[in-house]
């Protein structure tokens, strides 16, 4: 016996989500499409409407207006019973009094197979994610990280066309999350699921998307590839959201095709011009894309500031620095060669990790 997958595509058009008799609006006018196989994560602050449309992907919600279709199927209306997605829940939803394998099964057996056969399919859903040999313990004698893939089991075992989780890392630490989210990956890329992600947490979602939707006030504020909306921000909340970013007034001086020279209170770059003309404009400038220089090289550089604060973290040095354009937070991977607090620097940007951006 062997666990069949059948990656099935997720499709919105057009829906909305109201509650109160339209007074609150959660999901406004969203379309998007995802690809069978694909991982994408809904990515956005609390209360942006991620979690309902996860939710309305599932069935426990019902849009407003507009059409949801999973693998092809028109499922609007259909109640959560008649959809072919599996859910891993934030808080794992285990039965304490139950053992490993008849947690992994209940879904099986709740649904009318025979205890032997659904036990089987447990049994090697707890293989796939690790775990072949704890069927027989209870929840309460595994770890946090343990209990999450017992809850990724579960669902796989239903052999879903579409693997929802819902915030699954959000009870386990800093260190064991890096390491479940890429145990997560990759079983979901062994196996071709089409799984939909969702989380508050860019490092995450960077870290195992295909793709991510960021929404933001109930809508899609953009969508791409994790490298994409790093280094191409389409807009100041999408640059600061996804990573750190310091948002800096320059100005266009000539364009060139799609490329735009900008300055940046004195120092110059040459970047894309998305669509923007000449006057000022709002830069985003990533922490690693700014090069400090003191002493003689320093000296020669048209942007000057002071470091009004100096931070070692082991890999590398963390400065805030006070200069015409702003506050700039740097990281500067020199640790060998710290800047104290209170230097004068001269201040550059490197060829990548700045874009320009739209105010929203």
């Amino acid at each position: 016996m062997t666990l069949k997958t059948r990656a099935g595509s997720v499709v919105f058009e057009n829906v909305t989500k109201t509650y109160g008799k339209g007074a609150v609006t959660a999901i406004d006018d969203v379309s998007f499409d995802i690809h069978p196989g694909e991982l994408v994560t809904l990515l956005g602050p609390s209360g942006c409407g991620k979690t309902t449309t996860l939710r309305m992907i599932a069935g426990l919600e019902h849009p407003t207006t507009g059409r949801i279709m999973i693998g092809g199927k028109d499922v609007t209306h259909l109640p959560a019973t008649d959809r072919d997605v599996s859910m891993v829940f934030q808080s794992y939803a285990l039965f304490p009094h139950m053992s490993v394998v008849e947690n992994v099964a209940y879904g099986l057996t709740v649904s009318g197979q025979k205890k032997a056969e659904a036990h089987d399919r447990a049994r090697e859903g707890l293989g796939l994610v690790g775990l072949a040999d704890y069927g027989d313990r209870l929840p309460s004698e595994l770890s946090g990280g343990q209990q999450q893939r017992v809850a990724v089991a579960r669902a796989l075992v239903l052999e879903p066309e579409v693997l929802l989780l819902d915030e699954p890392l959000s009870n386990l630490d800093a260190k064991l999350r890096r390491h479940v989210r890429t145990e997560i990956r990759d079983l979901q890329q062994k196996l071709g699921l089409t799984a939909v992600y969702v989380t508050h947490d860019q490092e995450e979602a960077l870290a195992v998307s295909d793709r991510i939707i960021v929404m933001n006030r109930s809508v899609i504020a953009q969508q791409g590839t994790p490298r994409q909306l790093y280094e191409e921000p389409a807009s100041a909340f999408i640059a600061d959201f996804i990573g750190d970013a310091n948002l800096v007034t320059g100005e266009v001086f000539a364009l060139n095709g799609e490329m735009a020279d900008v300055d940046i209170g004195g120092e110059r770059v040459t970047l894309r011009q998305r669509g923007h003309g000449l006057g000022s404009v709002e830069v985003a400038v990533r922490p690693d894309a700014v090069r400090l220089s003191d002493g003689a090289e320093g000296a020669q550089m048209s942007l000057k500031g002071n470091v009004t604060h100096a931070t070692y973290l082991g890999s590398a040095m963390h400065y805030t620095v006070q200069c015409e354009v702003g506050e700039l937070f740097v990281i500067d991977g020199r640790i060998d060669a710290p800047i104290r607090a209170g230097s004068e620097v001269g201040i550059g940007f490197a060829a990548r990790g700045l874009a320009l951006v739209s105010g929203q």
